[in-house]
């Protein structure tokens, strides 16, 4: 059995208990490849997971006759290793709590392109894409790294000022990759088009709106591209709708990986790209998902609402993003992976069977956040976290990492912790109501020195800051005892935390409990212990 248009005809796949797409694959590669209606941009595994799925979904029951295209423009070794050799095809594991596996080989995923100039005959593809009347979208899932044109001192980066420079013949950057195929769409004709970030970010799709325009306006300063190209991103006819995504979706698992193969499934080996990218031909991830996307699409849009996808106003996926990302889901992912690295945990399920990290989650998800969330009804905010944390984390069939989720910590605390401080100050809260998250604060210092509770080294999480924030912290040891002025630059960094610690009046108790994590082996175990019992 090997992932092919060809080894589908077999009949052991549907004898071995696999679902199999219930559509033609070579007719629905002919129809996107004449009239294209969906490009995601991005190759990670929740794509494939969720949103080709969810077409999947649309193609299996006739309500869409076009597949999706999927480019790459940071990582070209996931197409080249993980899509091309096997007609582009993959097997979803869709974990479930019960401990059964629904095995899925996704098809809807009809072309793999290598998003870069350099790819002379797949950036011809796609300029033809962006041409097509037929176009009705573009997603992203290209991580909150993939917005950024500027390093911390406001500078462009050097990609980005050379493309700014030599204009839109080879663009390196991949913001200057989309606005120039965005050209190409206006040079047709002004073609409406809907630019759909689905980052996990909040206001993601002004973020990608403000990015964009941006570099287009830099172009256009340069005399590279018109005025009348800069009105039509302002118009109507291009739209960036804000959404809120929500699905865990670890690296691919070695026991899955087993499990296939043990069916008969060849060359399912998962590789390391050189820029650290683990890719297979299959993904795992958890059951449950959840979509909401502003209704915004000029051109049209797939049927997403009749596969479970939530279409409504701006207000609403904001108030569905805010209260994931602030108070419901990434707080406690982030609490339970920066703990959990320095107890040396490996898994998030077995986390959630720790006494004092169970009371950890719940204390900073039900007593910290909840009183300032904002409720968006269409999915109650307390049922959430109770499905956060009694079905989702918990499932220890989902083989995900508190080192996966440390990832980029110090771009994600502003957002999942800064946000609640300051609905507690603009609501008239007391900031010093607040325990867990200083103590993350706290537990997120103690985590920079790559030493976990029992004294052992361990290999802090891949972080674009990591480096600057380590050699702050290069003094301190285990036993120190801090002051406020020692840790100063660091606390007031509001990039970091969202707020400055100093100006809100949390320092103290930050430093205060990093004093306490510092105590010696054993100490992160105690502090924690103390701070939630």
């Amino acid at each position: 059995m090997k992932l092919s248009y060809q080894s589908l005809k077999s009949p052991e796949w549907q004898e071995k208990g696999y679902q199999l797409p219930q559509f033609n694959l070579e007719e629905i590669a002919k129809n996107t490849q004449k009239s294209p209606a969906w490009l995601h941009l991005g190759a990670g595994n929740i794509f494939r997971a969720f949103l080709a799925n969810l077409q999947q979904r649309l193609l299996n029951s006739g309500e869409a006759q076009q597949g999706i295209i999927v480019a790459e423009g940071f990582d070209y070794e996931i197409i080249e290793k993980a899509y091309r050799p096997y007609d582009n095809l993959s097997v979803f594991a869709k974990l479930k709590n019960d401990h059964s596996v629904d095995k899925i080989v996704i098809g809807s995923i009809v072309e793999s392109l290598r998003m870069d100039p350099a790819f002379q005959e797949d950036f011809a593809r796609l300029k033809a894409i962006f041409q097509a009347p037929s176009l009705q979208m573009v997603s992203l899932t290209i991580t909150e790294k993939g917005y950024l044109i500027k390093n911390q001192q406001g500078e462009y980066y050097p990609a980005v000022q050379a493309d700014f420079e030599q204009g839109l013949a080879a663009p390196q950057s991949y913001i200057g990759k989309i606005v120039a195929l965005l050209v190409e769409r206006f040079n047709q004709g002004a073609l409406p088009l809907a630019l759909v970030s689905m980052d996990n970010m909040s206001e993601n799709g002004a973020k990608l709106q403000k990015v964009i325009l941006e570099f287009a306006e830099q172009w256009q300063k340069s005399g590279h591209i018109s005025q009348d190209f800069i009105n039509y991103l302002h118009s109507d006819k291009i739209s960036f709708p804000w959404s809120m995504i929500d699905k865990i979706t670890p690296r691919p698992d070695a026991e899955v990986q087993k499990q296939l193969q043990n069916e008969g499934i060849e060359d399912l080996e998962p590789v390391v790209t050189s820029k650290n990218t683990y890719v297979a031909p299959f993904v795992n991830a958890e059951e449950l998902e959840y979509l909401a996307i502003e209704d915004n699409f000029p051109n049209g849009r797939p049927a997403l609402e009749k596969v479970g996808v939530i279409l409504t106003d701006r207000a609403t996926v904001n108030k569905i993003e805010t209260m994931k990302v602030t108070t419901c889901l990434n707080p406690l992912h982030t609490a339970l992976a920066i703990f959990g690295c320095l107890l040396g945990f490996t898994k998030i399920s077995d986390e959630v069977r720790d006494s004092d990290l169970l009371a950890l989650i719940q204390k900073l998800g039900y007593q910290e956040g909840l009183p300032v969330v904002i409720n968006p009804k269409l999915i109650n905010p307390k049922q959430f976290i109770d499905e956060v944390i009694n079905i989702r984390l918990s499932n220890d069939f989902i083989p995900d990492t508190p080192q996966r989720i440390a990832t980029d910590t110090s771009q994600k605390l502003a957002i999942r912790f800064g946000e609640t401080i300051k609905s507690y100050i603009k609501s008239g809260k007391p900031v010093d109501e607040l325990v867990t998250i200083p103590l993350v604060f706290a537990g997120w210092l103690r985590y920079l020195l790559a030493i976990d509770d029992q004294g052992k080294p361990f290999e802090n999480s891949p972080d674009p800051r990591l480096n600057e924030l380590k050699d702050k912290l290069a003094y301190v040891k285990l036993g120190d005892h801090l002051s406020v002025d020692q840790l100063r630059s660091i606390l007031s960094d509001n990039t970091i935390f969202g707020v400055d610690l100093n100006e809100v009046g949390l320092a103290d108790k930050v430093v205060h409990c990093f004093n306490e994590l510092l105590m010696g082996t054993g100490a992160v175990r105690r502090t924690l212990h103390k701070y939630v019992s």
